[in-house]
């Protein structure tokens, strides 16, 4: 049997059920090899030739490979069918060259399919062709770039910035962006201005808003109306004259449809609609791909396959009608300019399966798979129809103007399935007008002037950040989920409501990088590389001279920065953040001089948890704010006073605590405690945007003394790195006892009885686990095949069902009470399956020993050998 391979188990099962038992379908489980994480993987002396190695957990799978290969030689690699699959399937045949599982007469191909369908799956095996050596090229280029920037540039960074973790091409690039959103944002002075609105009524009693255009017989401009002042003498402007409508104009208007998705829109839309991050949107489409719901997520194309397009108006004339049809196909002009993704769009394999006839248990998928479903269908229906009306409303002399704007859908097309998200909402003046004409007069129901001021730009979502990403050309469809992730894994970024925002270690790293590697966060450097990569990927450049070219000026650039002190670091850095550190004061002082003695100038500082601004004089003065300023949007802030100390609220290695008073010689740790959570959630109400001076000063009671124990000791709960707990030692104990608590808040109002209960049973059952043995819900019976019990279990997570040592989770729309045997047995055949379980054989028994008069000695170990 041919072996084939792809890269995980779930589409290996897939893949298998379509192939049938002529072929061995084995999964790689990703990457095999990759570079060391120590110096000289990359030769630079040496044409930058690459050094790599199996990973642990690899070698497995690579042997399990190799070991079907003795049984057929023959070898198909079917991983997927973009750049980082092109790597896959040459790291594994160069692999298993390299263990001479692969022969001299061993045929070794290569088969990509967009989707895994039965009749593409059984295409791509009647098109073999060899691994393309261009996209490997292109992938070998990017690896060793990454490797070089990161393994060079992230060592300055942790010797000159303490806190900093890392650095990346396109990560530290990504980070900027966001750092200069965020100096936008606080650079941005707001201007006020007013505007006028007024609730007016038809001959026949409707009601419509309309806004005022014209004052004084001249055009408003946006800010005209730049105060109370001025919006008043508006307001009486209006009420001092009678008002009819001066024009009523309607105009038809049409909307067409979005293109289908790639993978940047399909993350700017999930992100919008269902509040999805890159990383889970890729990994819920990684798994609708699998199952063979969904075409390849990981692409920069919009075109469709003519099959798929035929399907998709099919459907739509099927379920909406013929009129929702047009009459010719909608092309989609792919604008990819490069070859090393796969070009066709995210759609679904069969046009006609909706989101509600999917077997899928998982909300997640149901949802993506129906946005990607009603996009697709939605791409190739009919435009919307509308007619917009605008209607101007004026007094006899000319002197005030109103202008009501509505529209009325003729046709819905499109809209009927989808319309697309937006990231910021606007009024889009597509209300319902009631029927004017013109020469009506209009009754003055109410007249309202309304209070503005200009805003800054918003903060980046995980979706607007992906948006800009490709409108700069940095970074590709395969790399946004991770450089996302990855930016908010090292702390330098942090996800609140949707929005992110730069943490201070983050805007110190972006500075650092802006003033000694400009060149490699520059935009235009990064989106010509990426050009060049592209390049490489089409085999039209050589990938080692592009590294070569690369290498000559960066090396420059480590060596020059590697000779600076950290002092001098933090000089440039504190000239360069000057604007923003220490903006002017109102009163007109010094804003260097320290607010709290007087005397000490204040100075940029580091820490293990990034920057800080810190007064010169310490440790006589131990005055610190954060870098962002006092009462800076973020965690780090004075939340009030409580008995003369301050209650700082700040952001620590392990996230954000409430701390009293400032460390002091004398009080080098002040109390402090961190923010609750359950589970990676703050509680609501007590996240570190929310949090009160009575919250904080309630959190510092921790720990709290819940009561003395009869046997000595004083049971206490606090909240710690895992969670809520009660705590216990007595006298003669060498280690406290500790019992975990299910409900956050539970420290606060535990009493003595239900926590003396929990450490005595903590005390008596000291075994790891937490909770009483299961309790089975169903005895099922003996194992049909193998034998042993099998049971409905209660677990912590639902219930499961049980044989020997296989746990095999039960689907959610299955009702404990309602498994039969020949499900639980199915359930624990592909739970073994995936973790290897196997029944061992019971063991036989042994014969009787033989009565012998005398014990022999035993043999010496030179003899034993020999024999």
């Amino acid at each position: 049997m041919p072996v084939v391979v792809v890269e995980s188990p779930a589409k290996a099962k897939t893949i298998n059920k379509y192939l049938g038992p002529d072929y061995t379908v084995l999964a790689s489980y990703g990457h095999v090899r990759d570079l060391p994480a120590k110096d000289g993987s990359v030769d630079t002396e040496h044409d930058f030739d690459m050094t790599w190695q199996i990973g642990a957990d690899s070698r497995k799978h690579v042997k399990a490979i190799a070991d079907a290969l003795k049984d057929d030689n023959n070898l198909i690699l079917a991983t997927d069918p973009d750049r980082e699959g092109e790597a896959i399937s040459w790291h594994l045949e160069e692999a298993l060259r390299k263990r001479r599982a692969i022969k001299k007469d061993t045929p070794v191909s290569r088969v990509v399919f967009n989707a895994i369908t039965k009749s593409a799956v059984t295409e791509a095996m009647q098109n073999p062709r060899q691994v393309d050596q261009p996209l490997v090229d292109a992938y070998l280029a990017r690896r060793a770039l990454d490797y070089l920037v990161g393994f060079n540039l992230s060592p300055v960074l942790w010797r000159k910035l303490p806190g900093a973790r890392s650095a990346g091409r396109v990560q530290s690039v990504c980070l900027r962006l966001i750092v200069e959103r965020e100096m936008e944002i606080e650079a941005f002075n707001p201007r006020e201005y007013w505007s006028v609105k007024a609730l007016l009524a038809t001959p026949r009693g409707q009601e419509f808003e309309a806004r005022m255009t014209i004052m004084g017989g001249q055009k408003l401009d946006k800010f005209d109306l730049e105060n109370s002042t001025a919006a008043e003498l508006a307001v009486q402007a209006i009420n001092s004259r009678d008002l009819k409508v001066a024009k009523v104009e309607a105009k038809p208007a049409s909307r067409n449809p979005s293109a289908p998705f790639m993978t940047s829109t399909l993350q700017q839309e999930a992100s919008r609609k269902f509040g999805m991050g890159a990383r889970q949107c890729m990994s819920t489409a990684q798994r609708l791909y699998e199952a063979g719901y969904i075409t390849y997520m990981r692409t920069d194309g919009i075109d469709m396959a003519p099959e798929a397009v035929a399907a998709a108006r099919d459907a739509i004339a099927e379920r909406y009608g013929a009129e929702y049809v047009p009459s010719k196909p909608r092309i989609y002009k792919n604008k990819a300019k490069n070859a090393q993704e796969a070009h066709e769009c995210i759609r679904p394999t069969d046009m006609k399966l909706s989101a509600d006839a999917l077997k899928v248990t998982e909300q997640d998928q149901r949802k993506l798979y129906d946005l990607i479903w009603k996009r697709t269908l939605a791409c190739q229906m009919e435009g919307a129809r509308m007619e917009r009306t605008t209607v101007d409303i004026a007094s006899d002399d000319g002197q005030v103007g109103l202008r009501a704007t509505g529209q009325v859908v003729l046709f819905d097309g499109f809209m009927r399935v989808y319309e697309e998200g937006r990231d910021d909402v606007v009024d889009d003046d597509d209300k319902r007008l009631p029927q004017i004409s013109q020469g009506d007069k209009t009754e003055k129901r109410s007249i309202s002037p309304e209070q503005h001021f200009t805003q800054p730009p918003p903060r980046y979502t995980e979706a607007t950040l992906v948006k800009r990403m490709e409108e700069l050309g940095i970074g590709r469809p395969s790399t946004y989920a991770s450089v996302i992730t990855t930016i908010q894994d090292r702390e330098y970024v942090r996800k609140d409501k949707n929005r992110l925002f730069p943490e201070d270690k983050g805007r110190i790293v972006t500075i650092f990088l802006l003033n000694f590697f400009r060149q490699y966060v520059g935009y235009e450097f990064t989106a010509n590389l990426e050009e060049e990569l592209d390049d490489v990927s089409a085999g039209e450049r050589d990938y080692k001279a592009v590294l070569g070219r690369f290498w000559k000026d960066f090396s420059v650039a480590i060596a020059e920065t590697s000779e600076l002190r950290i002092t001098e670091v933090l000089d440039v850095l504190d000239d360069a953040l000057a604007p923003q550190l220490y903006p002017p004061r109102e009163d007109g002082t010094d804003p260097r001089v320290c607010p709290k003695c007087g005397a000490g100038q204040l100075h940029l500082k580091t820490s293990r948890t990034g920057g800080f601004v810190g007064c010169g004089n310490y440790p006589e003065c131990n005055y610190t704010r954060p870098i962002s300023g006092e009462g800076a949007e973020g965690y780090e802030r004075v939340l009030g006073e409580d008995d003369g100390d301050e209650i700082h609220l700040k952001s620590g290695r392990f996230g954000p605590y409430v701390q009293r008073g400032e460390p002091t010689p004398e009080n080098k740790k002040p109390p402090r405690s961190s923010l609750p959570k359950q589970g990676k959630e703050f509680l609501p109400g007590w996240g570190p945007n929310d949090v009160t001076l009575e919250q904080a000063l309630t959190l510092l009671t921790l720990p709290r003394e819940i009561g003395v124990h009869p046997d000595g000791g004083v049971i206490s709960s606090n909240l710690g790195r895992f969670g809520p707990y009660v705590m216990h030692q007595l006298p003669d104990e060498e280690k406290p006892v500790y019992a975990n608590l299910k409900e956050t808040l539970d420290v606060f109002e535990i009493g003595m009885n239900r926590a003396m209960e929990m450490i005595t049973e903590k005390r008596n059952n000291p075994g790891r686990g937490r909770r009483a043995a299961a309790k089975a819900l169903k005895e099922l019976g003996e194992h049909p095949e193998s034998g042993g019990a099998v049971n409905v279990m209660d677990g912590r997570y639902g219930p499961y069902v049980k044989w020997e040592k296989v746990n095999a989770t039960i689907p959610k729309e299955v009702k404990a009470e309602d498994v039969t045997m020949e499900q639980a047995v199915e359930w624990i055949a592909e739970k073994a399956g995936k973790s290897g379980t196997k029944r061992k054989a019971p063991a036989k028994k042994k014969a009787p020993a033989k009565k012998t008069a005398a014990k022999k000695p035993a043999a010496k170990k030179t003899a034993a050998k020999k024999a």
